[in-house]
């Protein structure tokens, strides 16, 4: 294996320059899937890569659970610094674990909660719900009839808009519940708690997931001006959603609505759009591809190596 078994660890940073530039050159839906798919992909080579580093770094110690042949000097020359490599794997496993399950459970947590504050509504897909607070967002959950999921707005965000305004709100947020956008974001958010360097990607995929959302609002109203109205009202007082892995109509404070909205304001973008190679947006996307790439390939070489090691060196 040697030192290509650290590569799945960094090679997340190639990722990185298509963040931004994908939000912007690309379709919303095709940089929501490519940036979630990126994400989850690097995630799990450069957590296989930890598992690799933890099994032959602490095979020597005393009193592991793995075969005493395991602690072979053969097994353990494949990694270099093997023992500090490998305390240090299985610390960060640890971490990794502790910080997917608090994430997941938060977001699970949320969602009953919010089920929970609906009980006694009326059923159907929209639920409004009487606070003084401005929000709107989408509630992924089944519901009687076979939606999706349901729309959660608040009294005080329908008086801030008209009716076309409401319209609007109500079509973007259920291109949320049609699109599934919580896992994704959801599965951007695991990714990043399993590799830092993938922490940027989770602002692209929100901003990108808003985007497909407004898009998809502005073909079923037929009304970009009105959505782009909107959402430029609903960012002034909207206080945002109840967690990051649910899609809302709009953040608090400037963030990606100036954009969100002068995307609005410009023709609807190509359904596919792929940008070519010798561009800057086209030159990133290949890097992230080749990076993802490089990142499997070093992951499985790493995993293989090992395994025909431990096949010579014991009984295995």
């Amino acid at each position: 294996m040697g030192v290509f078994v650290f590569l799945p660890l960094v090679l997340p940073l190639t990722a990185l320059p298509v963040a931004r530039l994908a939000a912007t050159h690309l379709h919303p839906r095709v940089a929501t899937c490519l940036l979630s798919a990126l994400a989850c992909a690097l995630a799990v080579c450069s957590t296989l890569c930890l598992v690799l580093l933890g099994v032959v770094g602490t095979a020597q110690l005393p009193g592991n659970p793995l075969p005493d042949a395991w602690s072979d000097p053969e097994v353990r020359k494949a990694v270099p610094y093997d023992e500090v490599a490998g305390r240090a794997a299985m610390a960060a496993l640890g971490v990794i674990a502790v910080g997917c399950a608090v994430a997941a459970g938060r977001h699970r947590l949320v969602r009953r909660r919010a089920h929970r504050a609906l009980a006694g509504l009326p059923d159907g897909e929209l639920a409004v719900l009487r606070d003084r607070a401005p929000y709107a967002y989408a509630l992924p959950g089944r519901v009687p009839g076979g939606g999706a999921g349901r729309v959660v707005v608040s009294t005080a965000m329908l008086a801030c808009l008209d009716d076309q305004e409401r319209d609007a709100l109500i079509a973007h947020e259920h291109a949320h519940l049609r699109g599934r956008h919580h896992r994704f974001l959801l599965a951007v958010r695991l990714a990043a708690r399993a590799n830092p360097l993938l922490r940027p990607l989770c602002p692209a995929v929100a901003y990108a997931a808003e985007r497909w959302a407004d898009e998809e609002a502005a073909r079923v109203t037929g009304r970009r001006t009105v959505v782009a109205r909107a959402i430029g009202k609903a960012a002034l007082v909207s206080r945002g959603t109840p967690t990051p892995t649910l899609a809302g109509f709009a953040a608090p404070g400037p963030g990606p609505v100036p954009r969100r909205v002068a995307a609005l304001l410009e023709p609807e973008p190509p359904a596919v759009r792929w940008p070519p190679v010798f561009t800057a947006v086209g030159l990133a996307v290949w890097a992230a591809a080749a990076g993802t790439i490089g990142s499997a390939l070093a992951s499985a070489n790493a995993t293989i190596t090992l395994v025909l090691v431990l096949q010579a060196a014991t009984t295995l």
